[in-house]
C-alpha cells in the first residue's frame, strides 16, 4: 500500500484509538475559560443580527485551525518516512502482492 498524502486531508475525522474509553453521553463537557477579544464592531453586530454564537464559532474554527496546524506540522515531521516508504514499494512492491486477487 502506497502513502498518499492526499488522503492526509485536513476534512478527514480523526478515528478513536483502538483501546480508548468511550465516554457516555452524560460525560461532562470540557472546562471553559472565560477570555476577552477583540472583535471588530460592525462584525459583532451582524453576528448578533443573526442570531450566531460567537463563542461556538470561535471554539469551531479554533479547533480546525488547531487541526490543520498538527496536521502539516505531522507531515513535515514525517516526509522523509513517507518518501521512504514509497521508494521502498515502487522498488520490491508490497508483501502480499503475490496473494491479492485485486
Amino acid at each position: 500500500m502506497r502513502i498518499d498524502y492526499a488522503q492526509m486531508s485536513a476534512s478527514r475525522k480523526a478515528r478513536p484509538k483502538r483501546g480508548s474509553v468511550r465516554r457516555s453521553k452524560r460525560a461532562t463537557p470540557p472546562r471553559k475559560a472565560a477570555t476577552n477579544l477583540s472583535v471588530r464592531v460592525d462584525l459583532v453586530r451582524r453576528a448578533k443580527a443573526l442570531k450566531l454564537n460567537l463563542s461556538k464559532l470561535l471554539e469551531t474554527a479554533l479547533v480546525a485551525a488547531i487541526r490543520e496546524h498538527e496536521r502539516k506540522t505531522w507531515v513535515a515531521e514525517n516526509t522523509e518516512s513517507i518518501d521512504a516508504y514509497n521508494m521502498q514499494v515502487a522498488r520490491h512492491g508490497l508483501f502480499s502482492d503475490e496473494w491479492r486477487r485485486f
